[in-house]
């Protein structure tokens, strides 16, 4: 046998992706301890998940923060809670992300004030803010003020850190939540790269970073992107996304440092894509999912984080997390990946797909920047009802077969599953006596954080500072740090602003939707249709009324955005106001629009409290005729105890059939108003 080594064996293999788990729940100290036991199982990053509240700046004893304390992510309150997260981890050795978008100034003022007290040289720091507000307004539903203000509280961020911070990414464009509510490939790449131009025209034309160091802050520009099941397109996707970052970087921006221009990228695989029926399927779907951003070379990701196999069931357990962390050290140990070349170079197939791809993102682009920009398609609603009309032609996909999903719409049967013989002990539970004690711990803080040992400055005045920092047209940051260090909390912080710049409700999408599935003689729709029409003859009433209510601070509206329309498909008069309510805001909206159902949609796991909340409050107003219908991540057991408490019907991950659920609706509808059955064929 030769001797001699072939090329490739010769190379030097590529370095490893960062390896990241999104990790964090319950309280500062349990998510520190997650953390120091991911890092110890060979994990290179750390990502943190924040808790809605934290996310939308409230503190946790604020009204709307009811049952979601810790649920999908670690509360942080004050500059307490951030060093007891960090405790015994050096921050100028790490790489951090924080999934952070409204309050992302806030975290990161927290974040340098603890590495300061570490003793870290902050220029050393390393890590990520998402930072990307457009996306927040078109799908994750975590913004608090107006674009205007969102937009001049990143670029403060971004000129301070090129500053102050210069190897953090201050902003971590986010596709990754578009593809998730719905975009295709080309809005992805051509509403992320839109959110970009938006951005870097305001650092420029902010005159806070001079021209000439234009190229810093392009270098430090990241994104954040999914990863869908059809891995081929996915990397022609990624490829897409680098020529076009590489062409818009060098013509409109004038960088001419190619290194700057690089298109550097993380990514998570595509979590709502995931099933709860056959749930061991998730497997190999994350697996090709990742393949998608890692086979190609030239268009590798830069950090990888992969969910869990059980996260359509509920809050996956360490066990799970470190099974999807092994699955990325397989393929960087274990397989040839790192190797060779780029594999897909000289492909004419994977050429053909890209140069599409970037042909009609391009053409997107200039569509929107003919509005005015993101921002100004954001505020008109453009970005939105494009995401609704995808999200509902892929639904109408799914339930008439033509995209098949294994195990729920081809090939459903299945042997027992033993992973999730025990759902109680399939997922992690967040117990319910956290809130209380975060609760209570945020008002101990409140009482004693200007006495020792923090001996922190009264908080009035570094309030009344940022407040007139943002009246003016100053950089915040130093406001905010001021903040930090006088032990302000999240929700003073977030109160002064909105005092300021006062809050946004984004548009939802939902009336001006396109029809995706039609009425057809003969349809599924055209008989529930008539079973809308039959049962409102039979109330006596115009049209039936159904409101669709997001309680809480969940903002993942997708499902409750599918149902309003195709609900106002079926003949129904929809009321949809959008996110972020309290159970009294919908009971009163029901009674005031008079409807004949509610429906609840919850993602983040306060179910268990605001939905019993709306319940009671409809009983004492003596509307207990009104069906209240629940769906989202609910698991079994919990399942099982909000019908016992009134709860007509509960929907989850698997009920994948939106027209069924209108006539379930509607089913209810008769049964609370004691009308018989109506008997139409299916």
């Amino acid at each position: 046998m030769s001797e001699r080594q072939s090329p490739q064996a010769q190379r030097e293999r590529d370095r490893p992706w960062l390896m990241r788990t999104y990790a964090g729940h319950s309280t500062a100290e349990a998510s520190n301890e997650l953390y120091r036991r991911n890092l110890a199982k060979g994990q290179t990053g750390l990502s943190v998940a924040f808790d809605l509240p934290t996310q939308t700046g409230y503190d946790p004893d604020h009204i709307l923060a009811r049952g979601e304390v810790g649920r999908v992510g670690v509360p942080v309150s004050h500059l307490g809670d951030m060093r007891r997260l960090f405790q015994d981890i050096p921050l100028e050795q790490m790489n951090t992300s924080m999934t952070i978008n409204a309050t992302a100034m806030w975290l990161l003022a927290l974040y340098q004030v603890v590495a300061e007290e570490q003793g870290a040289d902050i220029t050393k720091l390393q890590g990520t803010t998402q930072n990307d507000i457009v996306k927040e307004y078109l799908s994750r539903g975590t913004h608090v003020f107006p674009p205007g203000p969102s937009l001049r509280l990143t670029t403060d961020m971004i000129a301070y850190t090129v500053s102050h911070i210069p190897k953090w990414n201050p902003i971590n464009i986010c596709s990754y939540h578009l593809q998730e509510a719905g975009a295709t490939p080309v809005q992805e790449i051509a509403y992320a790269m839109s959110t970009a131009i938006a951005v870097l025209d305001a650092v420029r034309d902010s005159g806070q970073v001079p021209q000439e160091r234009m190229g810093d802050v392009v270098a430090r520009i990241s994104f954040f992107v999914n990863a869908g099941v059809r891995f081929v397109e996915e990397m022609c996707k990624m490829r897409a996304f680098g020529r076009i970052w590489d062409k818009i970087t060098r013509e409109r921006y004038g960088i001419e440092n190619p290194k700057q221009r690089r298109f550097r990228y993380g990514v998570q695989v595509n979590s709502l894509g995931l099933t709860e029926a056959q749930p061991e399927n998730n497997v190999q779907r994350i697996v090709l999912e990742m393949l998608a951003v890692t086979l190609s070379k030239d268009a590798r990701a830069r950090a990888v984080q992969l969910p869990a196999w059980n996260e359509a069931l509920g809050l996956p357990r360490p066990w799970d997390q470190q099974w999807s962390l092994r699955i990325q050290q397989v393929l960087a140990h274990e397989s040839d990946l790192l190797d060779y070349e780029d594999i897909f170079e000289g492909s004419h197939v994977i050429e053909a797909k890209v140069a599409q791809l970037v042909e009609d993102s391009l053409a997107e682009i200039d569509r929107i920047q003919e509005m005015g920009g993101a921002m100004a398609a954001v505020e008109s609603g453009y970005l939105k009802s494009q995401l609704v009309a995808s999200h509902a032609e892929r639904r109408g996909r799914i339930e008439s077969g033509q995209e098949k999903i294994v195990g729920v719409n081809i090939f459903e049967t299945t042997e027992p599953n033993p992973l999730t013989a025990d759902l109680d002990t399939a997922i992690q539970t967040v117990d319910p006596a956290v809130e209380a004690r975060v609760v209570e711990a945020i008002g101990h803080w409140r009482d004693t954080r200007y006495q020792p040992p923090f001996n922190h400055p009264r908080p009035c005045k570094a309030l009344e500072r940022l407040k007139e920092a943002a009246k003016g047209t100053g950089n915040l940051m130093e406001a905010t740090l001021e903040c930090a260090r006088a032990g302000v909390t999240t929700g003073e912080w977030a109160g002064a602003l909105r005092e300021v710049f006062g809050e946004f409700r984004a548009p939802t999408g939902v009336s001006s939707a396109p029809v995706a599935v039609p009425a057809e003689q003969g349809s599924a729709l055209a008989e529930v249709r008539a079973k809308v029409d039959a049962t409102a003859r039979d109330l006596g009433s115009g049209k039936l009324r159904f409101l669709v209510g997001k309680p809480g601070l969940d903002g993942h509206s997708n499902g409750a955005e599918q149902i309003a329309v195709r609900a106002r498909d079926a003949g129904f008069e929809v009321v949809y106001q959008g996110i972020r309510l309290t159970p009294e805001q919908i009971v009163d909206a029901a009674l005031a629009e008079d409807v004949h159902a509610v429906g609840l949609s919850i993602l983040s796991g306060s179910h268990a409290q605001l939905v019993p909340d709306v319940l009671e409050r409809l009983r004492v107003a003596g509307a207990t005729d009104i069906p209240v219908i629940a769906g989202g991540i609910i698991p079994n057991g919990d399942a099982e105890q909000l019908r016992a408490a009134g709860v007509a019907a509960v929907f989850t991950p698997k009920d994948f059939d939106i027209t069924g659920i209108i006539g379930r609706i509607v089913d209810e509808i008769r049964k609370a108003n004691k009308l018989d059955p109506l008997e139409v064929p299916a």
